[in-house]
């Protein structure tokens, strides 16, 4: 690292996710009617985390059943075990972390649930230079998927990269499809989108920038689809379906994430941390989708690698 690296604009940071979680909660609400309710916070001064977050939820929209789009800004005096395993040179340093994260559970089945978060992290230790990175990203998890939706969430995203590398957004979306993938059910969570972790390699302020660009372009990826499904007729049993495939958000998020696992394991606020999770959720025993229904053809089709803009 260079020593201007050293000199980290924090409110900078802290500016940009706080300006994009106002985004998009109004952006939103307006589409919704429902305001998202603010709940500020601050961690005790005795706790092991230091820092504060303003959490937004959104619960019984009109077309969110629950939305959450939460900001924090978190510091401790030694990195958590989750954080320094694969990295064992940074134990002992103390860290910040600051970002804005979502998750969007939509009443109609026909919309999909949609996670995007943006996110920087800096770890330091006296007399050594600051070992700093971003990450993020946004996916797409359909209950009953549409190809133009499909296609159009990619190509956002597409968008959104290509000025800072061509190579960027295949890169970031095969990294999606392999972060968000439940090992234990062989099987994606949805259909992907982008995702990065650990980037710093096009230095501090332009690292910065294309992280600004992926949470910026956010809006004009989802929005759309919503607009476009939320007044789709739907049946109480495509109502179950999306309920039991919701149970596949909270294996996910419980087991494999590692911004849950890192919150949890470093003393994070619990319930800023867990407002991914669904409202109403099913488990099926050993459930089968009959052959040729819309059900199967999410697993058949939608759920395997894809190339959505070839």
């Amino acid at each position: 690292m260079t020593t201007q690296q050293t000199q980290i604009d924090i409110a900078a940071l802290r500016d940009y996710f706080l300006g994009l979680q106002d985004r998009i909660t109004s952006a939103m609400s307006a589409l919704d009617g429902k305001a998202f309710i603010a709940d500020e916070w601050q961690k005790p001064e005795d706790s092991k985390l230091k820092g504060y977050g303003r959490t937004c939820t959104l619960d019984g929209g009109n077309i969110l059943e629950k939305g959450g789009v939460g900001f924090s800004h978190v510091r401790g005096d030694q990195m958590p075990p989750s954080a320094s395993h694969h990295r064992p040179e940074m134990a002992g340093r103390s860290f910040e972390a600051l970002g804005m994260s979502l998750v969007f559970h939509p009443h109609n089945p026909k919309v999909p649930t949609t996670h995007m978060n943006v996110r920087c992290f800096i770890a330091q230790a006296p007399d050594k230079e600051p070992v700093w990175w971003f990450g993020g990203g946004f996916d797409l998890t359909p209950y009953y998927g549409v190809d133009e939706d499909c296609k159009h969430f990619h190509q956002t995203a597409k968008d959104a990269l290509d000025p800072f590398g061509k190579e960027l957004y295949p890169r970031f979306k095969k990294w999606c499809d392999e972060y968000f993938y439940l090992k234990h059910r062989d099987e994606p969570r949805g259909i992907g989108g982008v995702f990065f972790d650990d980037f710093n390699e096009l230095g501090f302020e332009k690292s910065f920038a294309m992280t600004r660009a992926v949470g910026d372009s956010f809006i004009n990826a989802y929005l759309p689809i919503v607009q476009r499904r939320y007044q789709d007729t739907f049946t109480p049993e495509e109502k179950s379906f999306q309920e039991y495939r919701r149970g596949r958000y909270v294996e996910y998020n419980l087991i494999f994430d590692r911004g849950t696992i890192f919150g949890l394991h470093s003393g994070g606020r619990t319930e800023s941390i867990l407002m991914s999770m669904p409202p109403v959720v099913q488990w099926w025993y050993n459930y089968q989708p009959k052959p040729g229904t819309p059900e199967a053809k999410l697993y058949d089709y939608y759920l395997k690698p894809r190339d959505w803009l070839a």
